[in-house]
């Protein structure tokens, strides 16, 4: 996997007694979904208290701080920023109280339309403590005539575009919604009598928590002392499940959109094995996301599959390099090759994309280093040639390789002795036999969503290509 980031995670908990700790374990089953902040907001039934900071989730929270977060409800975010600077005042959740009382809120998608709103909004006097879209909604929400906090909710959703997995919490209820189109996952579970919400499955089985079901496309779930009640209350729209999440954002532990994420990922390394068959001897996953890839194609190609790359799972987000120069120090210091399974052998590598190419080619060329004769790169998804706007923090257009280059040019670039990427429509029957369902914006560079006429020169600055020419620079 070559620089691309995470998104966001959300989890929230109704009627346990226990419920700021078990968010707290829910968030950590979550964590690999953002790393830049986490937050939880607890619910006693009259009040809300929210605990925020940034770094990892184990960073942030300890036992004096859980114990502050009292009440049998609460709602947490593990935060990437696809939208909004990286700082404390974006950490979620963000609460407010307002004329329909205290509600809180964590997101997981991007809203398109959301500068559009917020100038909106400030032309008549609304003020932001945030650059985040997911502050728009609360805006929206405090304006609201509705009767009822669900109804607020309901409205202003109804108002903004785009993708979101949304969890909203009030002193005595807990709303979960997804947008018309399904763009990101959430799930519905069970611990004895409480209710959860959650981004993956992963999180329902860390604290014991039974699976019931997705939170349908378009549907708003609220649930209260009295139990969950299900609205329907946007037109229906496509289905547009975000592949992305199958490829590598979620965990392959997961069930998301109804698949297991081990089994999805390990079909599209069968598949690719099928459409990009080279004569080798050892097949060798880039961990960890390439394992499940790796274990498919070795299946159908018969050809071994060995750990010959080892990582540091120790690595923090940031480290003091040395003064003098070692190669490929930023990659060797989370990856390692191991001499015994490369040395004298032709090598498959598997990674489920390859995003600016630069960590690609460092790790073809370590693995060399180590006595590979071939190194053979083989990607378990199509060229990523367009950026995400539905959620996933993707570079601009100009700096995707496969968006500016030929295959063979970035072959030359990785050093490889051959490279083949997963077609889409392989790709698409290994998540689902109909093919139909997923957004493939990034592959194909069709956006199912329109945007406002004053996102333009948002896209187009995302879009645009600066100069021709292969990119050659060495990063770390």
């Amino acid at each position: 996997m070559d620089e691309l980031k995470e998104e966001c995670g959300v989890f929230g908990i109704f009627g346990h007694s226990e419920a700021a700790n078990l968010t707290y374990l829910g968030l950590y089953a979550l964590q690999h979904r953002g790393q830049e902040s986490a937050g939880i907001a607890a619910a006693d039934g009259h009040h809300v208290t929210v605990a925020r900071g940034m770094g990892y989730v184990a960073d942030i929270f300890d036992d004096r701080t859980l114990s502050g977060l009292t009440g049998s409800s609460a709602i947490g975010h593990t935060r990437y920023s696809t939208a909004g600077e990286s700082r404390l005042e974006n950490a979620q959740p963000f609460l407010i109280d307002c004329v329909h009382g205290q509600m809180s809120i964590c997101h997981n998608g991007n809203l398109v339309n959301a500068g559009e709103i917020r100038r909106d909004l400030v032309s008549k006097g609304s003020i932001f403590q945030t650059s985040s879209d997911t502050e728009v909604v609360l805006h929206l929400y405090a304006r609201t005539q509705a009767p009822s906090q669900e109804q607020a909710a309901i409205e202003s959703l109804a108002q903004v575009q785009g993708a979101y997995s949304i969890l909203m919490m009030s002193p005595d209820r807990l709303i979960a919604a997804r947008d018309p189109h399904g763009f990101r996952p959430l799930a519905l579970g069970r611990l004895g009598e409480a209710w959860i919400a959650c981004s993956e499955t992963c999180a329902l089985d860390l604290i014991g928590a039974t699976y019931v079901r997705d939170v349908e496309p378009g549907e708003v779930v609220v649930i209260t002392e009295a139990g969950l009640v299900s609205h329907k209350p946007f037109p229906p729209a496509a289905r547009l499940h975000c592949v992305f999440e199958h490829v590598y954002f979620a965990r392959p532990d997961s069930y998301v959109f109804g698949r297991s994420v081990n089994e999805a990922r390990t079909a599209m390394g069968r598949q690719l094995a099928q459409e990009s068959m080279v004569e080798a001897d050892v097949i060798v996953p880039i961990p960890d996301s390439g394992v499940c890839a790796a274990i498919g194609f070795s299946e159908m190609s018969g050809i071994p599959m060995r750990m010959g790359l080892i990582r540091n799972h120790y690595v923090g987000r940031t480290f003091i390099q040395p003064q003098q120069s070692i190669r490929h120090f930023g990659v060797r210091v989370k990856l390692n090759p191991v001499r015994s399974i490369l040395e004298g052998r032709r090598v498959v590598l598997i990674d489920d994309s390859i995003v600016r190419g630069t960590t690609s080619r460092k790790i073809v060329r370590m693995v060399k280093a180590a006595g590979a004769r071939e190194v053979h790169m083989r990607i378990s998804c199509p060229p990523t040639i367009s950026p995400c706007f539905y959620g996933v923090d993707t570079p601009r257009r100009s700096e995707l390789i496969a968006a500016t280059h030929t295959l063979e040019e970035i072959r030359t670039y990785l050093d490889a002795d051959s490279l083949a990427y997963l077609s889409l429509d392989g790709m698409l029957g290994a998540v689902t036999p109909e093919r139909t369902h997923y957004c493939t914006s990034c592959y194909t560079g069709t956006y199912p969503i329109e945007f406002p006429k004053d996102q333009d020169a948002y896209l187009q600055l995302a879009l645009k290509l600066d100069k021709p020419g292969l990119v050659l620079e060495e990063q770390v």
